[in-house]
């Protein structure tokens, strides 16, 4: 099966978008110091220090999704509980903005995110329970005299 290619391209697709995620958030927040925009009255510094925040801490997320996508496919193993939660996450959240994307700035935006969902979901399940391995029994409970 293809898990291994599939696993090391979305590791490497998430792996572009962060810095572009960061990048994005740097130019918005140039806007609005320039500008000195104010959202009903917050101060704009507040604001632009609260778009840097945001996008460092997206752009991080997604290297550690990346980064999660790589070891399982370089273990060729299923990430973790943890891992798992962190790209069904993801790919959530790539979901959401593919439907925010496509009223906002078009379709091949919704397109491109469209494309990361599919890579993520497709690792997940490339990566579900193993046909062979046995399933957990629970041990009975011992009768009440």
């Amino acid at each position: 099966m293809a898990r291994r290619p599939i696993a090391c391209v979305t590791a490497a697709v998430l792996l572009v978008e962060a810095p572009a995620v960061v990048g994005l958030n740097a130019v918005m927040a140039r806007f609005v110091e320039v500008q000195s925009m104010s959202l009903d009255g917050l101060d704009p510094d507040h604001m632009v220090t609260g778009t840097w925040a945001l996008g460092i801490g997206s752009g991080l997320a997604l290297l550690l999704c990346a980064l999660t996508a790589l070891v399982a496919g370089v273990r060729d193993r299923r990430p973790g509980r943890l891992g798992r939660g962190l790209l069904i996450g993801c790919a959530v959240v790539h979901g959401l903005l593919a439907a925010v994307a496509a009223a906002l700035v078009g379709w091949t935006a919704f397109a491109a995110l469209m494309t990361v969902v599919a890579l993520v979901v497709l690792t997940l399940v490339a990566y579900g329970k193993e046909p062979g391995a046995p399933a957990r029994v629970r041990a009975p409970e011992p009768a009440e005299a």
